[in-house]
């Protein structure tokens, strides 16, 4: 699967919730995340964990640039957490655990993540799908987004959550 994705520190969030009201976009959810990353030679490999019971594996590979560009991943459900994340980490080493609340809301194709980064902050993440449209179509609704969100230069940030932190 493949998304264009951009990241950025968030400034207000008051003012980003107004924003997304005003773009029309749809609140769907809150969440309360761990992602478990996990030390491969290439791209990220992540291990979520959301409530109790559910789970899935997440690998990832998008170019660490302030700007927005494509991401190409892959995901799987894990039905056995605990035994699954042990066998990661003894075969690959723990790199890093990211934990955060996420409000998720839509517009169109594009997933527009509202993320509380512990330790970090607030920060928005859009990701448009690209999925049924073109690549010009799937730009110009990123862009739509990003612009309406106020989303600037000076506020793009180029890695993932477990980077910072690491």
């Amino acid at each position: 699967m493949k998304n264009l994705e951009v990241k950025a520190k968030c400034i207000s969030l008051e003012l980003t919730i107004q924003n997304l009201v005003k773009l029309g976009a749809k609140h769907e959810k809150k969440m309360y995340q761990i992602d478990t990353y996990f030390n491969v030679p290439e791209g990220r490999l992540k291990l979520r964990e959301e409530g109790l019971d559910f789970a899935s594996l997440i690998y990832y590979h998008r170019c660490d640039t302030a700007e927005s560009c494509y991401s190409d991943y892959h995901i799987c459900q894990i039905h056995d957490l605990d035994s699954f994340k042990l066998i990661l980490s003894n075969a690959l080493g723990k790199k890093v655990t990211v934990e955060k609340t996420r409000d998720l809301w839509w517009f169109g194709n594009t997933r527009v993540h509202l993320d509380h980064v512990s330790g970090l902050g607030d920060f928005i993440e859009l990701e448009t799908v690209l999925r049924n449209q073109t690549k010009k179509s799937a730009w110009l609704e990123h862009n739509h987004v990003k612009d309406t969100l106020k989303i600037v230069e000076e506020t793009l940030v180029p890695v993932s959550y477990s980077d910072l932190l690491v």
